[in-house]
């Protein structure tokens, strides 16, 4: 017996019902539909410039200012790069294809955009997973941390985050372009789609960094017990590198609210009796979006030298003169 199903995890990072509409457009005026479509455009155009422009700060700075050259931040910046193709890249194509009573394009475009999603949402939490195994060598193996983490092994990380990406991302176009003559599928493999997928993209990186974040945690409060036993200089350094940590802890939690509840969709859709309806996927689709948008503003919020940075860069003082190797505070 064969089960027709509405959605699974190809479709909805590809092709969502065709790119259907978000919105039911059947009972509002000709005139409410135009200014309904203006204001979506509005918002999330805005929100798109703020990914943009946050995103390119952390960039800009992390390049220019030789005090941020180092591997924590150099990860931080392969993350800031998959953020700011996401407003780049990726809000345009799902603004026109998300608000297809207001634009429309065929399924082919669809496709595309459904390969930078996965390939973006994967270069993102793969990122998230090497900054955590940073942050679990910096606080819980301190005296090997610069053996260990050199910019080689940074650089092989990053490769491994892209690398991984795009193979992710050009896999789902494959299976789509193979999936199009198929009208029905049985339950063994839409079971199959919607909870292997998630699971290997998102559920066992996340529980990885979950359990590095605990080990590092438990280790951070060993070491603020014995404090008092250490150098005055040992000590400043455990505390810059304890909060260094538990920033990225927050970028990780802001993270997890974004996307999770996408993923818990996707993952227990065929399961519901009733399937959920195309503005909550949608919905659900640009929240995971904005989350490219957070990362800079915690850095800004937590990181006094982010800030700096950030005036300075504002402000055009680096054009004034060459402050690469300036002090920031």
């Amino acid at each position: 017996m064969k089960t027709e199903v509405i959605i699974n995890w190809t479709d909805v990072m590809t092709d969502t019902s065709h790119c259907s509409d978000i919105l039911n457009f059947n009972n509002i005026p000709a005139n409410s539909y135009s200014s309904i479509c203006t204001l979506l455009y509005v918002f999330i155009g805005l929100l798109d410039v703020f990914i943009i422009c946050g995103n390119l700060l952390v960039i800009i700075s992390i390049i220019y200012f030789k005090q941020l050259h180092t591997p924590t931040n150099v990860l931080i910046l392969s993350l800031a790069v998959a953020d700011l193709l996401v407003g780049m890249v990726l809000f345009p194509l799902s603004m026109a294809f998300s608000l297809r009573s207001c634009l429309y394009f065929k399924d082919p475009y669809c496709k595309v955009r459904g390969s930078f999603d996965v390939s973006l949402s994967t270069c993102s939490i793969v990122n998230l997973v090497c900054i955590a195994v940073d942050r679990y060598y910096a606080v819980c193996q301190p005296l090997t941390y610069r053996a260990k983490i050199n910019n080689r092994v940074v650089v092989v990380m990053i490769l491994m985050c892209w690398g991984v990406s795009v193979l992710t991302g050009v896999a789902v176009v494959i299976a789509g372009l193979n999936n199009e003559n198929c009208e029905d599928r049985c339950l063994i493999q839409v079971l199959m789609t919607n909870t292997v997928g998630p699971i290997l993209s998102f559920y066992l990186p996340v529980i990885i960094m979950l359990c590095i974040y605990l080990k590092i945690f438990l280790v951070a409060q060993r070491q603020a017990r014995s404090i008092h036993n250490t150098t005055k200089c040992g000590a400043a350094v455990s505390k810059m590198e304890r909060k260094a940590t538990k920033t990225l802890a927050i970028v990780l939690g802001v993270f997890l609210l974004c996307w999770s509840p996408l993923f818990l969709c996707i993952t227990f859709l065929p399961l519901a009796n009733d399937p959920t309806a195309i503005p909550v996927i949608e919905f659900l689709r640009w929240l995971s979006l904005s989350n490219s948008m957070f990362n800079p503003f915690i850095y800004a919020f937590f990181y006094s030298w982010f800030r700096s940075a950030f005036r300075m860069i504002i402000s055009g003082r680096i054009f004034q003169g060459d402050f690469t190797n300036c002090k920031l505070h």
